[in-house]
C-alpha cells in the first residue's frame, strides 16, 4: 500500500513539535512530502498556497480547535474529498461525534503507530483518487450529453429501471448554418472544425443562458429545448441572440456566405428512450419536434415560427411576428403559417 502515498503531500497540525516530527518520520519513510504547521492559522495558509492531498489534524491547537479547522478546509476549493485523519490522544465520544460532523475521515489514538497511521491513510488516498475519477467522469458526461440524458443515466445507474415515456409542451428550436459546405473547400478541415466548433459553443452557451438546454447537434445546428415556465419567450429571446452572435461572428472571421436559420415550434411532444439495450439516446419525438426541424430547413439568416409560438408568445411589445405567410413544409399536407421573428 506504500506506492499509493509515495509523492503525495501530507499537511501535520500539531501544536507540538515532537508529535509533528514523530508523524513526519513515519509518513517521510514512505515517500511523502510533509508540510508541518503549529497552529490552525498556518495550516489554512499553507493549504491555500499549495495543493495537500491529506491531512493528520490535532484536536487541540493554540488558536482554533482542530474541529473549526477541519470544517474551514473542507470549504475550501479542492480539500472536499481529501483524507483528513484526527490524531488525538482524546477518548471523547461527543467530540469525535463533531469531528465526524465538521468532515474527518478517520481517528488515530495517540502514541502513533507507523503501520497503522500508513495503512489508513493509503485507504483514504485511494479513496479519494476513486472519488476524483468520479467527479471526472461526471464532468466530462455533462460535456457530451444533455442534462437531461445525463439525469436518466443516473436514475437508472440508481434504480435500475428507466422511466416510461411521457408527454409534455416543449418548445423546440433548430438552428443550421449553411455555407460550411462550399466553406470546406477553401479551408482546412481542422480550421473549419474549429470555426464550426466556436459558433456551436456559443449556441450552446446562449441556450444555458435561457434556461434551456441542448438536446443534440444537427448537422452545423443544434437542436435546443425549453421546457420550463415561459418556454416560448424563452426561446425567443434566445433565438434573437442566436441569429445576433452567428452575424458578427460571420464577419468577425470573414465567414462570408455564412448564414444561419433558426426554426421554432411550439407544443406536445413525447420524451423517452429510445434505442436498444446497448446504446440508448433519451429525447423528444413526435411533430412538434418535426415541424421545428422543417421550419429552421425554410429560414435563412432569420428566425421562422410556428403559429403557435406567436400564440403563446407572452410580452407583446419585445417579439415582432412578420410577414405572415402559408408555407409548403415537407412531409406536412396542408400549408403551414409562419412568421418571421424579430425584435423590437
Amino acid at each position: 500500500m506504500d506506492e499509493i502515498l509515495n509523492g503525495k503531500r501530507v499537511l501535520v497540525v500539531d501544536d507540538t513539535a515532537v508529535a509533528r516530527m514523530l508523524a513526519t518520520d513515519v509518513l517521510a519513510t514512505a515517500g511523502m512530502a510533509v508540510l508541518e504547521a503549529d497552529s490552525g492559522a498556518q495550516a489554512l495558509k499553507l493549504a491555500a498556497e499549495s495543493p495537500i492531498d491529506a491531512f493528520l489534524l490535532d484536536i487541540k491547537l493554540p488558536d482554533m480547535n482542530g474541529i473549526e479547522l477541519c470544517r474551514s478546509l473542507r470549504a475550501m476549493h479542492g480539500y472536499r474529498n481529501s483524507p483528513m485523519i484526527f490524531v488525538t490522544a482524546l477518548d471523547q465520544r461527543e467530540v469525535l461525534q463533531w469531528a465526524v460532523e465538521a468532515g474527518a475521515d478517520d481517528f488515530i489514538q495517540k502514541p502513533l503507530h507507523a503501520m497503522v497511521l500508513r495503512r489508513r491513510l493509503a485507504n483514504l488516498l485511494q479513496k479519494a483518487t476513486y472519488l476524483k475519477q468520479v467527479e471526472s467522469m461526471s464532468l466530462s458526461l455533462r460535456r457530451y450529453v444533455s442534462p437531461r440524458t445525463e439525469e436518466i443515466a443516473r436514475i437508472y445507474a440508481t434504480y435500475g429501471k428507466l422511466p416510461a415515456p411521457r408527454r409534455q409542451e416543449a418548445c423546440i428550436l433548430f438552428s443550421d448554418a449553411r455555407g460550411f459546405t462550399e466553406k470546406s473547400q477553401e479551408l482546412e478541415p481542422e480550421a473549419l472544425f474549429g470555426l464550426l466548433s466556436d459558433a456551436l459553443a456559443a449556441q450552446v452557451a446562449l441556450v444555458n443562458r435561457h434556461d434551456g438546454y441542448v438536446d443534440k447537434f444537427s448537422g452545423d445546428g443544434i437542436m435546443a429545448v425549453f421546457d420550463s415556465g415561459d418556454m416560448v419567450d424563452k426561446c425567443c429571446r434566445c433565438a434573437l441572440e442566436i441569429l445576433d452572435h452567428s452575424k458578427e461572428y460571420a464577419a468577425q472571421k470573414g465567414l462570408i456566405g455564412i448564414q444561419l436559420g433558426i426554426g421554432i415550434h411550439f407544443g406536445p411532444a413525447v420524451v423517452g428512450n429510445l434505442g436498444s439495450d446497448d446504446h440508448l439516446d433519451y429525447t423528444l419525438v413526435g411533430t412538434t419536434v418535426n415541424l421545428a426541424a422543417r421550419l429552421c430547413g425554410v429560414a435563412s439568416q432569420s428566425i421562422v415560427v410556428s403559429q403557435a409560438v406567436k400564440d403563446n408568445a407572452g410580452d407583446a411589445s419585445e417579439f415582432s411576428f412578420a410577414s405572415q405567410r402559408l408555407a409548403p413544409i415537407r412531409g406536412f399536407r396542408d400549408q403551414i403559417t409562419v412568421y418571421d421573428l424579430t425584435g423590437n
